[in-house]
């Protein structure tokens, strides 16, 4: 089986990927043989796959499979298997909602069947040159390049296969500067990536071109085009409808405008002021799963009103 390394397992611990970590304490792996992944049927031959990291969505064709994002390396075997109970047919592409491992971290894999790494330019260039993560300062290294995508955009793309498109989008400066939403038409499912998290603070990562205002403009984005009946697969999370991106939106505006306030008032000349200042405090027992993701988020709110 794939080895995961320390660096991508306390990526998964600071990014909030999987409960099984204890945030801010030293990372301990899962027991990647228990992990089960969960299929949830979308409709019109699409699915939300739930296993370790970031959540998968898969578009079945007449003649391939694609799927957004692939979790970690040592999940590709369920995660295919998990396809597999769905449909004969071929993973042809894998589309990358971000660099993350949580969400990148098949990518090699599954590469290595034949399957085709689509993302927006800027996760390849992240994946090569390694990059240091926001929440924990912990250094990845560069990606082999077996794992770099091998298809890439700039603003938009279409992907398809027989009898089924996937339109890809970048939200600029959201997440990461490098993020992907996918929307299938014919299915009215809509892909987030980490832009959305279903009840739960996000991460701007502001090291690699997050910034809450990105994600505030994804989530008014999100919002022109679905409606009610849309199947939302967020980054983390459950599956989601228009109610909770609205719901979403309106806690990232709030967290937006104390900020502001906060440094406009100067009583937040630093990020140790804001802290000490608890912002959130009344948004914590919706959004933060404990008190290091209540810090994480004062930490993200405050940088991307810094930058």
């Amino acid at each position: 089986m794939t080895k995961i390394t320390l660096s991508t397992l306390a990526t998964a611990l600071v990014c909030l990927a999987a409960p099984a970590f204890a945030q801010g304490g030293p990372p301990v792996g899962p027991d990647w043989s228990k992990i089960e992944i969960k299929t949830t049927d979308l409709g019109n031959r699409t699915y939300m796959l739930e296993g370790f990291g970031g959540n998968v969505t898969v578009a079945v064709g007449d003649d391939g499979v694609i799927m957004v994002d692939g979790q970690y390396a040592p999940l590709h075997d369920k995660l295919k298997a998990a396809i597999a109970a769905v449909t004969p047919q071929p993973v042809k592409f894998l589309v990358n909602t971000h660099h993350h491992a949580d969400h990148a971290g098949g990518n090699a894999p599954f590469a290595a069947d034949g399957v085709t790494i689509v993302a927006h330019e800027n996760v390849g260039k992240h994946m090569a040159a390694g990059w240091t993560h926001n929440l924990s300062g912990i250094v990845s290294p560069p990606a082999p390049a077996g794992a770099l995508p091998s298809k890439t955009y700039t603003d938009a793309m279409t992907l398809e296969v027989k009898g089924r498109k996937a339109a890809l989008t970048h939200p600029a400066n959201a997440h990461t500067d490098g993020d992907t939403y996918v929307y299938f038409a014919d299915a009215n499912v809509l892909s987030t990536g980490d832009a959305f998290g279903n009840g739960r603070y996000p991460n701007a990562d502001f090291f690699n071109g997050g910034n809450i205002k990105g994600q505030i403009a994804a989530s008014d984005t999100f919002l022109t085009f679905i409606n009610d009946d849309t199947k939302i697969v967020p980054g983390h999370g459950p599956l989601a409808n228009k109610a909770n991106i609205i719901e979403f939106r309106a806690m990232l505006v709030t967290s937006r405008d104390r900020m502001v306030k906060l440094i406009a008032d100067g009583k937040a000349a630093s990020e140790a002021d804001a802290q000490a200042a608890k912002p959130f405090a009344d948004l914590d027992a919706k959004w933060a799963a404990n008190e290091q993701a209540s810090k994480n988020w004062v930490r993200v709110v405050y940088n991307s009103m810094k930058q």
